[in-house]
């Protein structure tokens, strides 16, 4: 992750949002990533793009021994002072892109939560996750879904004729790099980048370095609309499309 696409300057808003605010997080991404990963006591595993910390003090708690990086300094520090003295964790300001300082074959599993699409180089991360995984460790990749979440090429519509609410896709086969206004009415001046990614690209870059992929899940939203008149419809399309995708792979 190069310096334009740090996340320092949204750092505190992103750790309210998270840590407060996402019933997503507490509901559906946290106890899904658990399943998926099924992290064991004493088990090395390596958080990539790990913000706050929230998901290594998850897998610290079960016991795993946990390594959690991200290029956001403000992020490592608040991911420090939230895990305190109660678990050990060690977090390191580094590159996910370049790996310097851990050796080959050290982690049992790796995951990277609602942080790759934030990531530009995914050649030189997938290349470098796979490096410092032992043979036959875990990989899980969870994301904002890339077919029906393309921020400023995708948003919601209704149909009146056939009360129904849809998702628009303007553009999806074509790899780009999107500015994020983070919380626009406040700062609209600042902003970070995700990077949109066929389904495609996630499969062949990982299994060109060696994963194989055993499992794909998509993850809908478990919130439920106020009584009105296109609360039906709104329930509905919730439970059709997905927010996230959740990919598991295994080094070979």
């Amino acid at each position: 992750m190069k310096n334009d696409t740090s996340w320092d300057k949204v750092a505190n808003w992103y750790d309210k949002h998270v840590s407060e605010a996402s019933d997503h997080h507490r509901d559906v991404i946290i106890p899904g990533a658990l399943k998926l990963l099924d992290p064991k006591k004493g088990e090395k595993i390596i958080d990539v793009g790990c913000g706050q910390g929230d998901f290594c003090r998850e897998l610290a708690s079960r016991g795993a021994q946990v390594v959690g990086i991200d290029a956001s300094k403000k992020l490592i520090d608040i991911a420090k002072k939230r895990t305190g003295e109660k678990y050990n964790i060690h977090y390191r300001v580094a590159d996910a892109e370049n790996l310097d300082g851990i050796q080959d074959a050290t982690f049992d599993a790796a995951c990277s939560i609602l942080a790759i699409q934030n990531m530009e180089n995914i050649d030189a991360i997938a290349k470098e996750t796979a490096r410092v995984l032992k043979k036959n460790g875990r990989l899980v990749w969870v994301l904002n879904h890339p077919c029906f979440r393309i921020p400023r090429q995708s948003g919601w519509g209704f149909d009146e004729k056939r009360k129904l609410q849809y998702r628009r896709i303007d553009r999806y086969m074509t790899e780009i790099k999107i500015p994020i206004q983070m919380h626009p009415g406040a700062a609209p001046s600042i902003n970070t980048w995700t990077f949109h990614r066929p389904l495609s690209v996630y499969f062949d870059k990982l299994n060109s370095v060696g994963f194989a992929l055993n499992k794909l899940e998509e993850w809908v939203s478990r919130r439920t609309s106020k009584p009105g008149a296109k609360a039906r419809a709104e329930n509905m399309s919730r439970e059709e499309i997905p927010l996230f995708l959740a990919i598991s792979a295994v080094k070979t």
